[in-house]
């Protein structure tokens, strides 16, 4: 069965975002190879507000070949949309109903490990549903004393076990760790 995987950059004090939804405090290390990560994957699931923003991203006309090919890469990816909003988009399917009934169908289809992209309240539901199966977290070296937090209103304990560590030349820190609860 395919795993769902929850890639993310948080601050040191827990942050995924800052208080106005800032990320620009993340850093893209050349020697993080997260081609790696995004070969490991066909499927991608956002709430709607990151699908709007992300989901259909286009760089601009300058931006480099590097920058293109990434975003090429992203946007080859099969894209489910998670909201309570139904909606026609030739780039996404969109669900708005029966998120782990959806969850199960798509993760016992043949192919590669699904990202669990975000945004922030698409997070905690799969948290609460308990469908995560990896965290592969990436601590940044900054406190910005505020913002979403990542876990938040748990309501039992998520226990994981850590599978490995890395530490990247800017200071981040990646932990991946799979659930316990599964």
């Amino acid at each position: 069965m395919r795993k769902i995987i929850l890639d993310l950059a948080v601050t040191l004090d827990g942050f995924i975002e800052g208080p106005n939804g800032e990320t620009d405090w993340c850093i893209m290390d050349d020697d993080m190879n997260f081609n790696e990560f995004l070969d490991s994957i066909d499927t991608i699931f956002y709430g709607r507000v990151s699908y709007d923003s992300w989901g259909t991203y286009q760089p601009e006309e300058n931006a480099g070949p590097e920058e293109k090919e990434f975003w090429d890469t992203i946007h080859s990816k099969n894209k489910y949309v998670f909201s309570s909003q139904a909606r026609k988009d030739s780039g996404a399917v969109f669900v708005s109903s029966d998120i782990a009934e959806k969850v199960t169908e798509i993760r016992a289809q043949p192919g590669k490990d699904i990202w669990l992209y975000g945004g922030a309240g698409l997070i905690k539901t799969f948290i609460y549903l308990n469908l995560i199966d990896i965290y592969r977290i990436s601590v940044h070296p900054i406190a910005l004393g505020s913002g979403k937090p990542l876990f938040e209103n748990l309501k039992e304990r998520l226990e994981l076990n850590l599978i490995t560590t890395n530490t990247f030349r800017s200071g981040v820190v990646q932990l991946i760790y799979e659930s316990k609860n599964k």
